[in-house]
C-alpha cells in the first residue's frame, strides 16, 4: 500500500471539491450582483442584500476544502505502528485513512475513506494497535492491520 499515492489522490480530489466549490460561490456572487448603471428598484436591493447574506453560505465549503489541502500537507503520512494521525487503519474490509473526512475514493484497487481525528470513530479508536478491538456504536470493531 503506497500512503503516498493515498495521500496524492486525496489531495487531487480536494483541489477538484475546491474549484467546484469556487465555480459555485463565483457564479452566485455575480447573479446577486446589482447593474450600478441602471437605476435600482426596492426589491432588487433587498435580493441583493439577502444575497449576499447567503454568500457566506457559499464561501463555507471553499475554506473547509482549503483547511483540508492544508492539513492533507502537514500530516506525516509515514508508517505507523497505531491509530494516529497518517495511519491507515483496516477494520473488516473497510480501509480509514485518519486524516481529513472524505467521501469514499479508490486508489490503487482498494475503497478508502478519509476520517477526521473529530470524529466519534477516530475517538474509539485511538491509540490501538493491530489486534486490539475498541466498542462503537454497539459494535466491536477490531484493527486488523494499520500502516
Amino acid at each position: 500500500m503506497n500512503k503516498d499515492a493515498i495521500r496524492e489522490k486525496m489531495l487531487m480530489l480536494e483541489k477538484k471539491a475546491l474549484e467546484h466549490a469556487r465555480e459555485k460561490y463565483l457564479d452566485f456572487i455575480s447573479d446577486a450582483r446589482l447593474d450600478r448603471n441602471e437605476p435600482i428598484e426596492a426589491d432588487e436591493q433587498a435580493q441583493a442584500e439577502i444575497a449576499a447574506d447567503l454568500s457566506e453560505a457559499f464561501d463555507q465549503p471553499v475554506h473547509n476544502h482549503t483547511d483540508k489541502i492544508a492539513a492533507l500537507k502537514t500530516i506525516d503520512f509515514g508508517p505507523k505502528s497505531e491509530v494516529v494521525p497518517g495511519a491507515v487503519v483496516k477494520i473488516g474490509a473497510r480501509h480509514f485513512v485518519i486524516s481529513v473526512p472524505t467521501d469514499r475514493f479508490e486508489c490503487e484497487g482498494r475503497t478508502f475513506m478519509g476520517i477526521s481525528t473529530q470524529a466519534p470513530i477516530y475517538e474509539a479508536l485511538e491509540g490501538k494497535r493491530v489486534g486490539e478491538s475498541c466498542t462503537f456504536n454497539g459494535r466491536e470493531l477490531l484493527v486488523e492491520d494499520i500502516k
